[in-house]
């Protein structure tokens, strides 16, 4: 999946400006991460917060992806998503020893299924998950919030890497 830098264009469609704004965050994901030193990818930069780590963080953003398309939205198990273990606490940043660049490839995997999910469903529709709250929002809803979720992550990637190697940019 190619993400693009791009803000959306300033007159298009509400589909066009929600999935592009919710793109150009995830593609900042990767370029915030360009040329980190591999030991920095599991190096705590908040002490108070020893999970946030570059590599914790991009672990934790694919798995929200797949709870609010896959799980929330289409109503699909979430058995395998670590969101959702009640032991350990914050399981889906936990992932020691899983190169930086194959959790990038794994999140940006799952933002095209995210994508082909949107694709081919209304705004309007709601989810459809029977066990969680979340489920009853709206697609629009869901996609508004994965735009604010990335982009806070975002600017933490962006902290975190400035504490870590002093690089810093906005796009």
């Amino acid at each position: 999946m190619t993400l693009s830098r791009e803000r959306p264009p300033l007159v298009a469609d509400e589909r066009t400006q929600l999935v592009g704004w919710l793109d150009q965050q995830r593609a900042l994901v990767r370029w915030k991460l360009e040329g980190l030193a591999e030991a920095d990818e599991y190096r705590v930069a908040l002490p108070d917060s020893p999970l946030m780590t570059p590599a914790g963080l991009v672990s934790h953003m694919r798995w929200t992806e797949h709870c609010w398309f896959n799980v929330l939205f289409l109503g699909e198990s979430y058995a395998d998503n670590p969101q959702f273990q009640e032991e350990p606490e914050d399981a889906d940043m936990l992932v020691t020893g899983v190169p930086l660049a194959q959790l990038l490839d794994e999140f940006e995997a799952q933002c095209a299924q995210s994508n082909e999910i949107v694709a081919t469903h209304s705004l309007d529709d709601v989810g459809k998950h029977p066990d969680f709250k979340s489920a009853q929002a709206t697609l629009r809803w869901m996609l508004l919030h994965m735009v604010e979720e990335t982009a806070r992550h975002v600017g933490h990637l962006d902290a975190i890497r400035e504490l870590l190697d002093g690089h810093k940019g906005y796009y």
